[in-house]
């Protein structure tokens, strides 16, 4: 397997940085919270075409999935990293240690589904819907209540539980289902022959980064270079994942999750690229993980403005911009 000349000097460059013999790699454990897809493409990558080993780290995936324990691991000092949200802002208010570092995905991938015969062309329309099929913790405690803050007619009386099973959504022709970009979209289509029409949240406002690095502030505070060469790495393997042959990594995908297929993971990188999940924003000139103070400090004023978060959060204490923003890896894209 190659590796792109670019990436070799982009990884000599931080190994002249941090000197470390060849044989003393640092061994870290990277927690993902849902089971092995493309959306963690960037990660397996990094191992796959050797970028990690040629920053000094040895990383071993963890891989999530229903109620996974990432975060807590990561807080019980059982891994190094965590691929979270912005939930940092709450754990500050619970006097947790996570702080995120780096945010891969500039837009949120959650969407909402309608038919596609639907008379709904916009996010405000969703409100005409028979019924809204949501997962309780996104209905209640995320998107919303940003929803019925910013549109009329949405009301909890619409909600109906989400379990994982499309057959309602599909049965119903008005109703309104949740769902991943890159997941739910393409298997409803498989099961139906037909396309739902897809309405991106963070295309109507709704502002989180997603995927975000979390680590504790003890390792930033104890060993701040390890914190920068796993997320300048992973940032390389994101870059390579969606632009260069991720044949390899797709294969360990597939090793750590079997149920994953070819088909999937096609279609999660084409809609990866084509709504500018991880490049958009600051991330065009500055590199994918790049967050800044003012989209954090924005977020959360909206959120205690509708009533999701306190008032008085240290955001100094959920998130450093320190280790992006550096534009690492932007000569990779073609």
């Amino acid at each position: 397997m190659q590796i792109s000349t670019k990436t070799l000097f982009l990884a000599g460059m931080a190994l002249a940085a941090t000197p470390l013999a060849a044989q003393e790699l640092d061994q870290v454990t990277f927690a993902t919270n849902w089971l092995a897809q493309a959306e963690h493409g960037g990660y397996y990558q990094a191992i796959a075409d050797g970028t990690y080993e040629q920053y000094g780290l040895d990383v071993t995936i963890r891989p999530g999935g229903p109620q996974s324990p990432g975060q807590q691991l990561l807080i019980a000092g059982q891994v190094e990293f965590y691929m979270g949200g912005m939930s940092t802002i709450d754990g500050v208010r619970q006097g947790t240690p996570a702080i995120a570092v780096a945010a891969i995905f500039q837009k949120d991938p959650q969407v909402l589904l309608a038919h596609p015969d639907a008379p709904f062309e916009s996010v405000a329309d969703l409100a005409g819907a028979s019924k809204l099929i949501m997962g309780q913790a996104s209905f209640f405690s995320g998107y919303f209540p940003w929803m019925k803050a910013n549109f009329e007619g949405f009301t909890d009386e619409m909600y109906e539980p989400y379990t994982f099973n499309p057959a309602p959504f599909i049965a119903d022709p008005m109703s309104v289902q949740q769902g991943y970009l890159t997941s739910e979209p393409y298997e409803i289509e498989r099961q139906t022959g037909w396309a739902p029409k897809v309405f991106l949240l963070a295309d109507y406002g709704y502002a989180p980064y997603s995927t975000t690095i979390e680590t504790r502030h003890d390792i930033i505070e104890n060993d701040p270079d390890l914190v920068q060469r796993f997320v300048d790495a992973s940032i390389i393997g994101w870059y390579n994942y969606l632009y260069g042959d991720n044949a390899a990594a797709n294969a360990l995908i597939k090793a750590d999750n079997p149920e994953m297929t070819d088909g999937q993971l096609a279609y999660s990188l084409e809609k990866m690229k084509e709504y500018e999940i991880a490049v958009s924003g600051e991330a065009v000139e500055q590199g994918i993980g790049c967050m800044t103070e003012e989209r954090w400090q924005s977020f959360y004023d909206e959120m205690v403005e509708i009533g999701l978060y306190e008032p008085g959060i240290d955001l100094s204490k959920a998130f450093t911009t320190q280790f992006v923003c550096k534009g690492v890896g932007v000569d990779l894209v073609p």
